[in-house]
């Protein structure tokens, strides 16, 4: 058994491809040992921002031998009339390096039993490192030198190591080795690399932490010591992306303690903690008594703690941070003189789309659609209409046009100095939620309201504004204008989550009708549709691991953003209902029908046209059926008791008679049926 390392040394690597090369090359490697059957015991990749690793133990050394039969020519093509075997026959044999006499045969074939030796692993990893290193993806690779490939920084240095041996092989002009360079400040900067188990340890000599996991636990627990000396605490729960880029952007992390003049604390903790956190990669510290501190802390990606080197780090990154705070205080004495009211005329200047109007004009449709909202749900609308007509104010604040990721968060602090009320100020900041995919939903009705109208009017803008030539346009795996499909998620998690009873139909009908009617812009036959289907198809993604899609299909009865409430509360009960036998054969039953009456029939069942029992007796208990509907579980336990006379209406009576009054009153009579099937699912799914 042995052991691999492959080392790939390169210009400082973008944070966010990093993870995802590590996950490539991971998958990558994985794929390459089950693909040629070599076996190992561990596989790990790890990286800095100079290098990725891949560390492979316990290897076996080569493929096993594999022992195959190959089939050959029929036996009329391989044997001659004498029975010698023909030219064919001694071709195949040539063909896979066999004798004549090892020939065989087997059912009307010749055979050859052909043993396939394994390649070497060594042989393998040097035919295969280089294509894997070019079939990593992410976003801005680039070419160097006179180099046709592409890769994320250019390349410096390759080590590839099968147990102390360097194994041979080129990736461009780089020749593999057993040594690499450590941290750009470390003493022991050029290191030699004895094996796959020595590797972490061999960098560490010279300051650098290629363990992911070990780094960020060197991050957590020397700036939280660092915290403490000083009485305040790190809040790390609320700073993971920040954590993973700190990370990822240093090889030896020290942290290094820095402060700010209080002066600045006098603006919302959301600007200076943004400045801190998102702009400059500072960890924010906290006082015991929750208040911000004016302390933060950097992490150097450094070695050494002579006090002239950490007192310039010091300051240049006290400096940096006092210029972001400066422009924030400024900005937000100038955006204060005003109450956010007055701020909402400026968004007539402001273009939400090309071709759709202003923010000014979206904020009309939002409150709109929030009357429209509050008259479905049967509410009062002031504080939610006051709500709707401040929710995009603040996108003309100097403070959110400088740093766009407070929108929402200053229009709730500058709502509330402007003295509005504590829910319409929360709603302001609430109606962006959720911010992602899964993160939390507006908290109160205002908001979840506002929310509601916002995403509604942005996807069906999206939508309206890319039919015909344009579709391409709309959101795909990989593209998503305007965080559409966020948006969906977002009104379908809103909805749920709160059990708000709206017809979300109606409320993409009108506001497509508002837009097309706004800006003149025809209407499309198929846009409806296709809005319905996009937001349906998240709603299909959300649910796939609780439903299965025949489930979700069946459950459909009726367009399910008229009633989502409804359609999950049927798809619980079809789902429950589907392990049962009754149900079941009710199922089979309901497709026995489905099958004749695809064509659908206006004429009236006649009782007079009935021949046989089985058709009365199948008209008597379609008439029993009476069970109200809106009981979707009594309704369907009635149902079953159809499915003996059903069965017995099959196996005696023809429905396609030769007397054609006679074929379309028995069609009629399985149409009644179709009907009563219709209202629990669409059984053909199922």
């Amino acid at each position: 058994m042995s052991d691999f390392l492959l080392e790939i040394l390169v210009q400082e690597l973008p944070y966010k491809f990093i993870p995802e090369a590590q996950k490539q090359l991971k998958c990558a490697f994985e794929n390459l040992f089950s693909e040629y059957g070599i076996e190992y015991k561990k596989l790990d990749v790890q990286a800095t921002p100079r290098r990725l690793a891949v560390m492979v133990f316990d290897l076996t050394d080569k493929q096993k031998d594999i022992l195959k039969e190959a089939k050959g020519p029929i036996l009329n093509i391989a044997l001659d009339a004498s029975g010698a075997y023909t030219p064919a026959a001694l071709g195949f044999a040539k063909k896979n390096n066999v004798e004549e006499k090892d020939l065989y045969q087997k059912d009307n074939y010749i055979w050859a039993k052909i043993e396939i030796k394994g390649k070497s692993t060594k042989e393998i990893l040097s035919e295969n490192i280089e294509k894997i290193i070019f079939k990593l993806q992410g976003p801005h690779f680039m070419r160097w030198g006179n180099h046709d490939e592409k890769f994320s920084r250019p390349i410096e240095n390759i080590v590839a190591l099968y147990n102390t041996d360097i194994l041979p092989l080129k990736v461009l002009d780089k020749t593999s080795t057993n040594k690499t360079i450590g941290h750009r400040f470390s003493l022991n900067k050029n290191v030699t690399i004895a094996n796959a188990k020595t590797y972490i340890d061999d960098l560490k000599k010279a300051n650098v932490i290629v363990d992911v996991e070990e780094r960020k636990n060197v991050i957590i627990e020397s700036a939280t010591k660092c915290a403490k000396e000083i009485n305040t605490v790190i809040n790390f729960e609320n700073l993971d992306d920040l954590l993973e880029e700190v990370t990822y952007i240093t090889e030896y992390p020290i942290p290094v303690l820095c402060d700010f003049d209080k002066k600045y604390l006098e603006i919302p903790d959301i600007v200076t903690t943004t400045v801190m956190s998102k702009h400059q990669r500072y960890f924010p510290l906290w006082q015991s008594d929750g208040k911000l501190s004016n302390h933060f802390i950097t992490m150097a990606n450094f070695v050494g703690t002579d006090k002239e080197s950490m007192d310039n780090i010091k300051a240049g990154n006290q400096r940096v941070v006092s210029a972001r705070l400066e422009d924030g205080i400024f900005f937000y004495k100038e955006d204060t003189k005003t109450p956010l009211e007055s701020k909402v005329e400026a968004l007539k200047g402001m273009t939400f789309q090309k071709g759709l109007g202003t923010l000014y004009d979206k904020t009309q449709r939002i409150i709109s659609l929030c009357r429209e909202i509050c008259a479905q749900l049967k509410i009062d609308d002031t504080d939610i209409l006051r709500s709707a007509k401040l929710c995009k104010a603040d996108l003309s604040t100097q403070l959110v046009f400088e740093f766009t990721e407070l929108q929402g968060f200053i229009g709730e602090k500058y709502a509330l100095k402007s003295g509005e009320k504590e829910n319409i100020a929360l709603a302001i900041k609430e109606h962006y939620f959720p911010l992602s995919a899964y993160s939390e939903t507006p908290s109160k009705i205002e908001g979840q309201v506002v929310s509601i109208a916002d995403k509604i009017d942005t996807i069906c803008a999206l939508f309206i504004s890319t039919q015909g030539k344009m579709k391409k346009k709309r959101p795909t795996g990989s593209n998503d204008p305007l965080g559409a499909r966020r948006a969906a998620i977002g009104i379908l998690r809103i909805l749920i989550n709160n059990n708000l009873k709206l017809n979300l139909k109606t409320l993409i009908d009108n506001s497509l009708d508002t837009l097309s009617r706004e800006f003149n812009i025809t209407l499309e036959n198929e846009t409806k549709g296709d809005v319905y289907e996009f937001i349906l198809n998240r709603l299909n993604i959300m649910y796939e691991k609780e439903f299965s899609q025949n489930i979700l299909k069946a459950s459909a009865i009726s367009n399910p953003l008229e009633n989502l409430e409804e359609f999950l509360s049927r798809a619980k009960f079809i789902k429950e209902e589907s392990q049962k036998e009754s149900f079941k054969k009710l199922s089979e039953a309901a497709n026995r029908v489905l099958r004749i009456t695809k064509e659908a029939t206006v004429a009236q069942v006649s009782e007079k046209l009935f021949i046989l029992n089985e058709e009365k007796a199948l008209f008597e208990a379609i008439k029993k059926q009476n069970a109200d509907e809106k009981n979707i579980k009594e309704y369907t336990l009635n149902l079953e008791n159809l499915v003996e006379p059903i069965d017995n209406f099959f196996d005696k009576v023809l429905v396609m008679d030769k007397d054609e009054k006679i074929k379309n009153n028995r069609i009629a009579l399985l149409n009644l049926l179709k009907e009563k099937f219709s209202k629990v699912c669409d059984f053909q799914y199922l």
